[in-house]
């Protein structure tokens, strides 16, 4: 990592960071362990507890399982930093709807030109973050990807499941990030997410707007119950998003859903077409 990097990691760090690195440096000097100690015991460098200490490069989720194993004390501090760890790594515009999406009691969400982050493979995820304008580090992508893949918890999220719905257009399973194979891969893995006995995936065939109507013409959506069962409607646009909360928006925004999903493909239908492109052939 380059000084610069460093810098900007610092500055950048969240509150729960600077938190989970004080409590570190100071349950390490507590327990007697030199920085190269801990690290030979969590699979790190001294260097890297170093940098996770003065938050020159954060916590990893895998670090902070190893800290909540060697020096926790079973308090479970570190354990439960993660989630808020991961909240930092998110884009500042997804923040606030983050910990609602992990909450959610139903999630229902329209996409129109990529894979919908909560199904996104590791893959998927790096080529479309490591090809994004303007360019991010090569730690920045790394962090965000980790982020986004640790999103995909709620899927088997108990007591109670979620109940997860997801509506893509078509193109959107045509669409290669990376190269070819990455896209085929996200396809099987859309279709093994599919399979879930909380989850439905359907397609907007692409041919839509031949029929006089298209719902989905005004771009994508999220719809969240929340676990006090309050609804809301997630906008994204760009670097920008807005959280709707007013009953009559979200009553309207949730008619437009509705009948976007009423235009889609079945979703039998649609996980044959996710297949077929996806070049298994099964029916």
């Amino acid at each position: 990592m380059t000084a610069m990097a460093r810098a900007e990691n610092k500055v950048e760090a969240g509150g729960t960071a600077h938190l989970v690195a004080a409590l570190a440096k100071a349950l390490r000097e507590q327990q007697k362990l030199t920085q190269e100690e801990l690290g030979k015991r969590i699979g790190y460098t001294a260097s890297a507890i170093s940098a996770m200490e003065t938050c020159a490069q954060p916590a990893s989720d895998k670090m902070l399982v190893g800290l909540e194993e060697q020096i926790g004390g079973g308090l479970g501090v570190f354990d439960k930093a993660r989630k808020f760890i991961l909240l930092d790594k998110y884009p500042p515009q997804f923040k606030n709807f983050a910990l609602m999406e992990a909450e959610a009691v139903t999630l229902s969400s329209y996409q129109t030109f990529v894979i919908d982050g909560l199904f996104q493979t590791p893959e998927y995820a790096g080529a479309l973050i490591a090809g994004g304008y303007p360019k991010l580090s090569d730690e920045k992508a790394e962090e965000l990807v980790e982020a986004r893949n640790a999103r995909r918890s709620l899927f088997d999220r108990k007591d109670p499941a979620p109940m997860i719905e997801l509506i893509l257009e078509e193109s959107v399973l045509q669409r290669p990030f990376g190269n070819w194979e990455t896209l085929r891969a996200q396809l099987r893995s859309l279709a093994e997410d599919a399979e879930r006995d909380n989850v439905t995936i359907q397609v907007l065939p692409i041919d839509r707007g031949l029929r006089g109507t298209h719902a989905g013409a005004e771009g994508p959506m999220k719809l969240v119950e929340t676990k006090e069962h309050h609804r809301v409607v997630y906008l994204e646009m760009g670097e920008e998003s807005l959280l709707v909360s007013d009953p009559v928006k979200v009553a309207l925004l949730s008619h437009r859903y509705a009948k976007i999903r009423s235009q889609a493909l079945s979703p039998d239908d649609s996980l044959i077409l996710i297949r077929k492109l996806a070049g298994e052939e099964r029916t």
